[in-house]
């Protein structure tokens, strides 16, 4: 029977249990948070990221998930600064051109800030004379920081990415820096 872990990630943690970073870095790792031997990291979730990240010991399994040639859905809710308007958001499920290429259609939708929002540590930093607000975006590729450039491709940087799901695995009940096994 294969290990599967539901973890939310907390910002600045790496995605890998040991850093390999510069000489005397204090990166906070997976280990901190797991301890559950031979499982790892099913894709990757950057450091100024939160939100679910997958572990297995499944390989198989890994791959589903990290090649997007299986076009396993990821769904985020994205803090933006701005107010996307009709047209950002149609060029966003269209697809938007990236340095390494046009993205794949998105389905992406505005949205309320998500309820029972854990506070970011350290915060958010905002600007008083430029609103922010919440887009949920789901993809089926995984190029780097490809949420990161599709927003600001349209204008609206991004403020706080969390990865809300995967596949059919989200976040829900799972507290930040705390993890499960799927039901």
């Amino acid at each position: 029977m294969s290990k599967i872990i539901l973890f939310n990630k907390p910002f600045n943690v790496l995605s890998q249990f040991t850093d390999a970073g510069t000489a005397g870095s204090a990166r906070k790792t997976l280990s901190e948070f797991i301890d559950v031997p031979g499982v790892y990291a099913a894709g990757r979730l950057d450091k100024d990221s939160e939100g679910l990240l997958v572990l297995t010991d499944d390989g198989r399994l890994q791959h589903q998930i990290s090649d997007p040639k299986h076009k396993t859905a990821k769904t985020y809710w994205v803090q933006v600064e701005g107010v996307p308007d009709d047209n950002s958001l149609r060029a966003l499920r269209d697809g938007v051109n990236l340095k390494d290429g046009k993205t794949a259609p998105a389905e992406v939708r505005q949205m309320e800030e998500p309820g029972d929002l854990w506070p970011r540590d350290p915060p958010v930093r905002f600007r008083k004379t430029v609103a922010d607000s919440w887009v949920e975006i789901t993809i089926t590729e995984g190029r780097n920081r490809q949420v990161r450039r599709m927003t600001a491709a349209v204008g609206f940087p991004t403020l706080r990415l969390i990865r809300y799901g995967v596949g059919s695995w989200t976040i829900d009940g799972i507290a930040n820096g705390e993890w499960r096994t799927p039901d």
